[in-house]
């Protein structure tokens, strides 16, 4: 059966933990807790400066490999380009998770390919693997208040509001869209996770 890998970006340490940008990062530790027979353990792949966890989203389902690149967002293409190689994914079952500015904070979109958006995780990973063709799970955080910068606003750390009012149901959803993705496709994900509500 295919091998999906799953990737959350985020910066490494302590101190970018908690930033909005790391909200793909909580999201695919959020999906390692629901991995089945229990939590999913990441490990140290060196060859491709990440931690990884081997693991299955059901009982039955396709293998899944949960991946949070150990360098910076600018150069995580190179895990993920080093990880495709290594577990022999293609593009097309390449999942990204990430932050997006331009989505209402709280809310998930699903895409395939298209720009980066001023993104340097997406744009690290586009020019590493030799494709923008990879499917995108975007975590909505919502813009900046007032006039702050975008680059120090994903920087900051989720307001304690938000830890208790979107964060928990964002991470929830992501991890929900992950797993329709592969269970169900692109199309179909889209229209429950696109649809109002």
């Amino acid at each position: 059966m295919d091998t999906w890998l799953v990737v959350g970006l985020g910066n490494p340490g302590p101190g970018y933990a908690g930033n909005r940008h790391n909200v793909g990062a909580m999201t695919v530790d959020e999906i390692a807790g629901r991995a089945v027979g229990g939590r999913a353990t990441f490990k140290a792949h060196k060859g491709a400066r990440a931690r990884v966890a081997e693991t299955r989203l059901r009982v039955g389902g396709p293998k899944v490999v949960l991946a949070v690149p150990s360098m910076f967002m600018n150069e995580s293409g190179s895990a993920v380009a080093g990880l495709s190689k290594y577990y022999d994914v293609p593009p097309e079952r390449i999942v990204v998770l990430h932050d997006e500015l331009d989505i209402d904070a709280g809310l998930v979109r699903l895409k395939l390919g298209g720009g980066e958006g001023g993104h340097n995780g997406l744009r690290s990973i586009s020019r590493s693997i030799g494709t923008r063709d990879y499917l995108r799970v975007r975590l909505g955080i919502g813009r900046p208040p007032g006039r702050q910068d975008p680059a120090d606003f994903v920087l900051k750390d989720f307001s304690k509001a938000e830890r208790t009012d979107v964060l928990p149901f964002l991470l929830d959803e992501g991890a929900d869209a992950v797993e329709a993705l592969i269970e169900v496709g692109l199309l179909d994900a889209q229209q429950r996770f696109h649809a109002p509500r």
